[in-house]
């Protein structure tokens, strides 16, 4: 196979132009006047589903709206040693997360003239001008859940409804990547309350995006009890960062570069292939990993392993690396060694361009129009399967290209 094209792949899910500004996440008194600036917009998750204005749209919140859930004074513009001294495990308010500032508009639907701008001024930055993003958690659970389901009434009357089938893929690229790092940001942080180093209850500080074990509790009352000692109370940066999970995702090219493998599991839909996953192990290459994960899945043994491009994936929180990697002469023969698929199988280019070409579906969506039984199935274009695949069958990784 030929060096890859330079040109950079912008795949679903990333691309997005908010600035994330993570050296603003520690300075309270900046994140106090974003959260309740006029322009700030909230991106509103249940059970990490998005509150949506239809299927191709988030929708966003004023802090007016938000405010009888999160309180006039919401917990994310707590000076870190404030939040902490005053940690009680017995009171609970929603997670909310700093996305970012955006100049500009997304979707149409924000920071379209100097009206959705605010100036913010900062500890040791300066004054910044553009329009906050944050995300907050608004299922109903703990001591809010009253006000969480009074919220939904709300935006329910506007019209607005919970998107309850995120893998659709529907959403328009720009509202995709703020969903996925919002609903990344959620997760991790509902997956984490409690420590990891003593089990008590955590909490979570910098805007969502580093949690601590408090050395004291209020715990429903007045004054703070000490709490056991933590071995994340010692040591360089041993606390809880947000975790992202590297995965390979390959399209396999056969030996003499006419055919593509796919593989499929059990749980998808008729004649639905895609190409071979698995996380990277500690110790492993990317490229080890697609050889060592291709083996035990298909039994195909790999030679040259070339980076494509990229993928956010929030489901919880993975990066899918995508790669083309080519079978070595007399390593073809499928074996599925971890029965992890159902089957995986060596399909002509041809049959790949055809179904790709009719559009591909998403998991749980419909087949395309021009779909007949027995036809090969692939995912949509918003999936960087789909992209690998159509690298290949465009011969821009056998040689074949043009471009």
């Amino acid at each position: 196979m030929p060096s890859p094209p330079v040109k950079e792949v912008i795949n679903y899910y990333s691309g997005t132009r908010l600035n994330r500004y993570s050296f603003l996440r520690a300075d309270a008194a900046f994140l106090r006047r974003a959260a309740l600036a006029p322009a700030a917009r909230y991106v509103a998750l249940n059970n990490l589903s998005a509150v949506a204005v239809d299927k191709s749209q988030l929708a966003t919140f004023s802090f007016d709206d938000v405010q009888p859930l999160i309180g006039a004074e919401p917990a994310i513009a707590l000076e870190e040693k404030t939040a902490v001294a005053q940690f009680d495990s017995a009171r609970a308010s929603p997670l909310v997360v700093f996305l970012g500032l955006v100049d500009g508009d997304i979707g149409g639907t924000a920071a379209t003239d100097d009206k959705d701008t605010v100036e913010i001024e900062s500890t040791t930055h300066g004054t910044v001008k553009a329009q906050p993003y944050f995300a907050v958690d608004v299922t109903p659970r703990d001591s809010y859940k009253e006000a969480a389901e009074a919220f939904q009434k709300s935006f329910e009357a506007r019209g607005l409804s919970i998107e309850t089938n995120p893998r659709a893929m529907t959403l328009l690229p720009e509202h995709a990547s703020i969903y996925a790092q919002a609903r990344s940001m959620v997760d991790w942080n509902t997956r984490n309350r409690f420590c990891a180093g003593c089990g008590s209850r955590n909490l979570s500080i910098q805007a969502g995006y580093k949690r601590v074990c408090p050395p004291a509790d209020l715990a429903g009352g007045s004054t703070p009890t000490p709490r056991e000692d933590c071995p994340t109370r010692h040591g360089v940066s041993n606390v809880c960062f947000p975790r992202t999970d590297p995965t390979m995702i390959a399209a396999v090219v056969s030996a003499d570069g006419k055919r593509v493998l796919l593989g499929r599991q059990a749980a998808w839909p008729t004649d639905w292939y895609s190409t071979l996953a698995g996380f990277l192990e500690p110790g492993e290459s990317m490229e080890e990993t697609v050889r060592r994960e291709v083996w035990e899945e298909s039994g195909v043994r790999v030679g040259r392993v070339v980076i494509h491009s990229t993928q956010p994936w929030p489901y919880p929180s993975s990066l899918m690396i995508g790669a083309i990697a080519q079978a070595l002469p007399g390593g073809e023969a499928i074996t599925l060694h971890d029965q992890e698929l159902e089957s995986a199988r060596w399909f002509p280019l041809e049959e790949v361009r055809v179904a790709l070409a009719r559009g591909g579906s998403a998991l749980g969506g419909p087949a395309p129009p021009e779909y007949k039984e027995g036809d090969l199935r692939v995912p949509p274009p918003q999936a960087i399967a789909n992209q690998l695949m159509t690298a290949v069958v465009e011969g821009k990784f056998t040689g074949a290209s043009k471009i």
